[in-house]
């Protein structure tokens, strides 16, 4: 049995993967860069916020399943689980993979499984078994070797806030370097997912992940192009949704300031830089998704030019609803663009975190209360669909202009301050 796991990265998936890993028995070595993450781990506390996290970790790390530091160590299974971003021009950055994949170089040993589990451009894979095999030529990925290594590719498919439940219940794809790869690694995740565990190549595995959140993308743009083709025509985007997923074949997604999050809003882009000739609806989608937080934009300024010198409160920064995960979320890009255009008259409310961002902080931006920041604004910007929003008393809003991004708000009365889109 593979009992060292040496997992690298310890963020929003890594973290919960080691957690699940040391749960079900394994010993899991963590490593990260972040020593204030390490510190807090090693004392059974937790830098992110994921439901029942914290209370696993607590328990693995006294248990002495679960370690982490800097560096890592000897092992059975390496899975790699750091971010991979893409840069300015929209190319994919291999820079975080390409450290980890050298940080774990000397620890390699012959028999040891080595899985990629970021989101990756296709090869990916097959760079990390490149970089491996050059600086390690004892090493091989040969068939009934005996310096033989495994490596694979098996994308996470998890939905935060239910992270800790999906990694175990959740269908997973693996894809080997070749078939013994494939084989090997398909039986350690055999070992703790309850789910299926299908079995392809790298490369197919690679575009599974990037297919799944492009069709997301897709779908999700569909959806904000009718929002400001509603607005356009004066019609509300919530009801005109409602009514037409009454069809029995047809299921449009809900519309929202754009998109966010460390896939969705990235992985299209690795689609369109492999293949740029033939991903036009891809590319497009993108477009779309990046263009709606400006749209906003310019709806929130049109309704100030008849405000004199308006207060404007934003509710919500978080990339989706009910977390703490900032990534590429669209709140935060019309919040600092509205900031830039506002200066002084901006008010945050974002329940779910403690102090602005490093992107708003050069700002004159207030994080405050969200009933109070609600008092003090003449335009509310609802950005996040949080619970907490929901459960706000409507009789707040009285008197106020409201853009509501999520629908939260929607009504079949008209009322003349609630733009929905």
């Amino acid at each position: 049995m593979n009992k060292k796991v040496c997992v690298v990265g310890l963020g929003y998936i890594g973290l919960p993967t080691a957690a699940v890993l040391a749960n079900k028995g394994f010993f899991v070595h963590g490593v990260d860069v972040n020593e204030k993450a390490i510190n807090l781990i090693n004392n059974g506390q937790v830098h992110i916020y994921e439901p029942d996290l914290e209370d696993i970790v607590k328990r693995v790390v006294s248990e002495g399943n679960f370690s982490a530091d800097l560096i890592p160590d000897n092992a059975d299974v390496f899975i790699l689980s750091v971010p991979t971003p893409f840069k300015d021009n929209h190319k994919p950055d291999l820079a975080f993979v390409e450290s980890a994949t050298k940080a774990i170089i000397p620890y390699i040993e012959p028999g040891n499984i080595i899985i990629l589990e970021s989101t990756s451009p296709v090869g990916t894979t097959e760079k990390i078994t490149d970089w491996i095999l050059h600086e390690r030529p004892d090493l091989n990925i040969d068939e009934n070797s005996p310096n033989q290594i495994y490596i694979s590719h098996c994308p996470e498919r998890v939905l935060p806030g239910k992270i800790l439940k999906e990694l175990i219940e959740n269908d997973r794809i693996v894809g080997g370097i070749n078939k013994k790869s494939t084989i090997k690694t398909a039986e350690f995740y055999n070992k703790f997912v309850e789910g299926k565990v299908l079995q392809t190549n790298a490369r197919t595995a690679e575009l599974s992940k990037l297919t799944e959140n492009s069709f997301r993308d897709v779908n999700i743009a569909y959806a904000n192009e009718l929002s400001m083709i509603c607005d356009d025509l004066n019609i509300d985007v919530w009801e005109l949704i409602s009514l037409a997923n009454h069809h029995p074949r047809v299921n449009i997604l809900k519309p929202g300031p754009g998109v966010g999050g460390h896939c969705i809003a990235v992985d299209p882009w690795f689609i369109v830089d492999a293949a740029p000739e033939n991903s036009k609806l891809i590319h497009t989608a993108r477009k779309v998704n990046d263009s709606k937080p400006h749209y906003i934009i310019e709806k929130v300024v049109e309704i100030a030019k008849n405000i004199p010198n308006p207060t404007i409160a934003c509710l919500g920064l978080a990339f989706k609803a009910n977390i703490d995960d900032l990534r590429e979320s669209p709140a935060v890009e019309i919040v600092k663009e509205l900031a830039s255009i506002f200066e002084q008259n901006m008010f945050v409310a974002e329940p779910h975190i403690k102090e602005l961002p490093k992107a708003l902080k050069d700002f004159k931006i207030e994080l405050t209360d969200t009933v109070a920041a609600i008092k003090k604004a003449d335009i509310i910007v609802l950005l996040v669909d949080h619970d907490y929003f929901k459960e706000l008393d409507t009789d707040l809003f009285l008197m106020k202009k409201l853009i509501d991004t999520r629908g939260i708000f929607y009504s079949n009365d008209y009322d003349k301050n609630l733009i929905s889109i």
